[in-house]
């Protein structure tokens, strides 16, 4: 039966952490509308900070954790659960991302998601069409610092949802960089823009879209610089367009630009964002785009309620479960035997695992890692739990952060073999408890037939783990007890927890 909880309605808050900016927005849904509470913005430029071997610099680290602190202290008295981060190009980008996360979470105390760039695009959806909803075909476009992402729509639903990886910081540091503006330089950045969106061109056609959308900061820095100019009533059309880059060229350096409405800490990051949106004016048929309500941030707080939501239940469903499902669909997954698995583990699982607020996803995630530890079969038999955690790290998977699937991609390579290969995840606790009861659920139903999930029991004693059972069971099953006991060796060699059997 569904039941209330308190933090439907509290606050939600969601971090944007941006390539140019770092957002928070704390806002509430009632009834079905969202109200904003409080909205902070910082210009940390953490996508400048990229040096060439693709390595966060210190001084761009310490402008993001300064940040994180900042936010950190509004944030107090709000619970993990009131809270999502989301992280996106740079930190997709950056090779010492890891060593920043640490940090990071460390500083703003909630956990860090990297998300991939179509989940960054679903997820802007659904702010600009929860906060603009609309029955025409719609195409939404935001440009970010290091990434542009482009969706089509109708309604709530996204259709299709893509990211490119050019964004107005990268594009202005790369052909702005000087602060010189010239004819070449904008040309150079638009052939460039050109050739990241060309693979665009046909699905995002003009035909396929019936009003253009533009959502977050470039789009918002030109509608204001137009109004304000008096060119447009705030619409970015191609005529719009040339009067900024005329403008630009004019004033011929970035230090120059003093325009009525645009921030001083927009003018080195506004030419690549022109150049961007003329590129998508003229190349996909766009005479008019409207600056959109809702933005990442919206979404994800509509994103977090959803889950929230979705705990009322006695069984609990997101989109990740809808994603889950079409997953083992795409790759022929054999799902009775993934039942067997989930039920065995899950079961496993709830007799050791330590008590833990409803939102706890540790049990959701050692069950979506059954739901998918064979979907490598589909490339070959040999080896196939690391075809099956490569895919489950890298496949594209609404709803589910790039952290996330990176967590259940380590569960999923885990699942039979030697543990060495989980040395360092094996650390933490938690992930080594998930970690055995998914390897024993495998091993009691590798003969791929009905089993008696009560047959196979787990007690926990500190880290020791004790495995139960009946006589009559050992002995009506000699092949598994052979495996069980392997599997017993094989912890015993490694320090994180003991698998202990029955003499």
């Amino acid at each position: 039966m569904p039941r209330p909880h308190p933090l439907l309605s509290a606050p939600l808050a969601a971090i944007d952490m941006g390539s140019n900016s770092f957002r928070l927005e704390i806002g509430q849904l009632q009834h079905g509308r969202y109200r904003r509470i409080d909205y902070l913005k910082e210009t940390v430029r953490l996508g400048g900070g990229l040096d060439a071997d693709g390595m966060l610099t210190e001084a761009a680290v310490q402008r993001g954790l300064d940040c994180l602190r900042r936010f950190a202290a509004r944030l107090a008295g709000f619970t993990p659960r009131q809270v999502r981060a989301v992280a996106t190009q740079t930190l997709r980008e950056a090779r010492n991302r890891n060593a920043f996360l640490l940090r990071a979470q460390e500083v703003l105390g909630y956990p860090i998601e990297v998300i991939s760039g179509r989940e960054e695009a679903r997820l802007i959806y659904a702010g600009v069409s929860h906060l603009q909803p609309g029955d025409a075909s719609r195409l939404v476009i935001d440009i970010g610092g290091r990434s542009t992402e482009m969706i089509l729509g109708h309604g709530r639903t996204p259709l299709l949802a893509e990211s490119f990886q050019v964004g107005s910081v990268s594009l202005s540091l790369r052909f702005f960089g000087d602060g010189r503006l010239t004819e070449q330089g904008f040309r150079a950045a638009q052939i460039a823009a050109g050739a990241e969106l060309e693979e665009a061109l046909q699905p995002f056609a003009p035909d396929r879209w019936q009003e253009a959308l533009g959502s977050s900061g470039t789009v918002g820095a030109v509608s204001q610089l137009l109004a304000a100019n008096g060119i447009t009533d705030g619409r970015i059309t191609p005529e719009g367009l040339r009067w900024c880059i005329a403008g630009c060229l004019k004033a011929g350096h970035t230090d120059r630009l003093h325009w009525p409405a645009l921030r001083a800490d927009r003018r080195a990051v506004l030419p690549g964002g022109l150049a961007i949106l003329y590129t998508l004016a003229t190349h996909f048929g766009i005479e008019s785009l409207q600056p959109a309500r809702g933005a990442l941030r919206q979404g994800v707080i509509i994103d977090l309620r959803e889950r929230l939501e979705a705990l009322r239940h006695a069984h609990p469903e997101d989109m990740r479960d809808e994603s889950v499902r079409e997953l083992q669909v795409r790759f022929g997954v054999a799902t009775d035997q993934a039942l067997r698995v989930r039920t065995l583990a899950q079961l496993l699982y709830d007799a050791v695992a330590e008590a833990s607020d409803e939102f706890d996803e540790s049990r959701r995630e050692l069950g979506w890692a059954c739901d998918l530890h064979e979907v490598g079969l589909m490339v070959s038999h040999h080896d196939h739990h690391r075809h099956s955690a490569y895919l489950m790290a890298n496949v594209d998977a609404p709803g589910f952060s790039q952290s996330q699937q990176r967590r259940i991609s380590e569960l999923v390579l885990g699942q039979r073999g030697g543990l060495r290969k989980l040395d360092p995840t094996l650390s933490n606790p938690g992930f080594a408890w998930q970690a055995l009861c998914l390897r024993l659920a495998v091993i009691k139903c590798h003969a791929r037939r009905a089993i008696d999930p009560q047959a196979l029991r787990l007690k926990r004693s500190g880290d020791q783990a004790l495995l139960v059972f009946s006589p009559d069971w050992a002995e009506a099953n000699p092949r598994t007890l052979h495996l069980l006991r392997e599997e017993a060796e094989a912890w015993s060699r490694q320090g994180s927890l003991r698998l202990q059997m029955p003499r």
